[in-house]
Parts: structure tokens; C-alpha cells; sequence
């Protein structure tokens, strides 16, 4: 675990990790649950660092069933998902507390929406800054650099810090 930046806390069989542990990866997630041989085993939960959570029934480390939570309280549904599809694209926020009134614009789920800094973009896990090509979470920490094709992604449907002006000009 030194070698990787994870870290564990709970019972040991034989050297193991076995029995009620935590156990922290290096990206802030954390699995609280039942171990067995060293892996993921019976009933926990991964707790994401946005605030989202996964319950499950583990089995030798892979997942055999669970619920994923997002951090607003939404509750991911296999089947009949009704929630952003194509007929509705509310934010669940604005499915719990209702719309805004006309000429008032929710952006993102949170509202008032996060602050972007300056020259960067906000790519759902946290802050793209174009000229570093680096990924940093919402507290200004490390994720990862963006390869060529994340890039284009975000720099085409990621909100920026930056207003546009966009549509019909009478000048042109």
C-alpha cells in the first residue's frame, strides 16, 4: 500500500486485510466494509470524494450488486430511468425544489454554481486549465493530466469561466 498511497485501516488475518476495515485510495475515495483475503468481500460502501456513493455485495473484489448515489440524493435506476433523458433535461435539484422563475438560469445542479477560475473550465470532477493541460479536483488538488481526446471534450461541451458571445450580429 506504501508503494500505491493507499492506506488501511481494520483487522488482519494471516497478514491480510480481513474482517470491518476502511480502506483509502490515493484519489480521496474510500471503500467501509467487510474484507476477506485482502479484497473486497460481503457488504460495503465506496464513498467518491464528490460526494457520491456506491453500496454494494462484493465478491472477491468485484462488485455482484449495488446502488449508486449521487451527491445531490439522486438515485441511479438500471431500468426505467427517467431522469436527463431526452424528453427532460432538468437538473434533479429542479426536480426537488422546481424551476426557476423566466430570465433565471440554473447552470449545473448546484445553485449558485461553483466558481470557475480564470481561463479554465469546469469538467465535472473538477477544474480543466487549458494552458497546463492539467486536471485539478475542486480543492485545487492533482488528478491527472488531459490527454488529446478529454481535451477536446471538455473544451467543446464543459462550462468555462468566460462568457461568449454567441448568435446573430448585425455588424457581420
Amino acid at each position: 500500500m506504501e508503494f500505491t498511497g493507499s492506506s488501511y485501516t481494520g483487522a488482519f488475518k494471516n497478514g491480510r486485510m480481513e474482517g470491518e476495515g476502511e480502506y483509502k485510495f490515493p484519489t480521496e475515495t474510500r471503500y467501509v466494509g467487510d474484507m476477506k483475503d485482502g479484497m473486497f468481500h460481503g457488504k460495503g460502501v465506496l464513498y467518491f470524494p464528490n460526494g457520491s456513493k456506491y453500496e454494494g455485495t462484493w465478491e472477491k473484489g468485484i462488485s455482484k450488486q449495488g446502488k449508486y448515489t449521487f451527491s445531490d440524493g439522486l438515485e441511479y435506476q438500471e431500468k426505467d430511468w427517467d431522469f436527463c433523458d431526452g424528453y427532460d433535461r432538468q437538473f434533479y435539484t429542479e426536480r426537488c425544489n422546481g424551476l426557476k422563475p423566466a430570465g433565471e438560469s440554473q447552470l449545473t445542479d448546484l445553485d449558485p454554481p461553483r466558481v470557475i477560475p480564470d481561463g479554465c473550465y469546469d469538467c465535472g470532477d473538477g477544474f480543466y486549465d487549458p494552458n497546463t493541460r492539467v486536471i485539478t479536483d475542486y480543492e485545487h488538488q492533482f488528478l491527472r493530466n488531459a490527454d488529446d481526446y478529454e481535451r477536446e471534450w471538455i473544451v467543446s461541451t464543459c462550462r468555462k469561466s468566460w462568457d461568449e458571445i454567441v448568435g446573430h450580429s448585425p455588424d457581420n
